[in-house]
């Protein structure tokens, strides 16, 4: 009888069940998956973009003529939404950040295309280099939504 109470817990402590769900206890965390724009005119955000960040657009499912998808890599994917009504004043701490090798090419790219950039405190044409070392500018896109570039690695 022991020897069949010992077999009974034995197969308990190491059920392959039990160990299944202890796992579910450490989760892999959350990832991105896309952020959402949604934006006034679908072509003209979708050129903005386009342009300025060189993004790859990436078949959209819809067929609708309201989406836009770009791939962001790693990072997921940029939807832009056809349907904002009128461009809204849009505060800079809510905003998109995208890196790139140079701020000071990017720069360029900016002025080239006469869009209008700052720093964080808001001086026309500067740049902040942030404590860390990364130097940063900030602009809006055509609905007004601010974006952050920066050279973090």
């Amino acid at each position: 009888m022991k020897i069949i109470t010992l077999l009974i817990v034995s197969l308990i402590a190491f059920n392959p069940i039990q160990k299944c769900m202890a796992q579910t206890d450490k989760e892999s965390p959350s990832v991105l998956n896309h952020i959402a724009v949604y934006v006034t005119d679908l072509n003209v955000a979708t050129d903005f973009y386009k342009s300025v960040f060189n993004l790859p657009q990436i078949p959209e499912p819809f067929h609708d003529g309201k989406h836009t998808w770009f791939s962001l890599g790693n990072a997921g994917q940029l939807h832009l939404i056809q349907g904002a009504k009128t461009s809204e004043v849009h505060d800079k701490n809510e905003h998109l950040c995208f890196s790139v090798p140079s701020v000071d090419a990017f720069v360029n790219t900016l002025k080239a295309k006469n869009i209008k950039f700052e720093d964080w405190p808001g001086k026309e044409g500067a740049v902040t280099l942030r404590v860390d070392g990364v130097k940063q500018v900030y602009f809006k896109d055509t609905d007004g939504h601010w974006l952050e570039v920066n050279d973090a690695k």
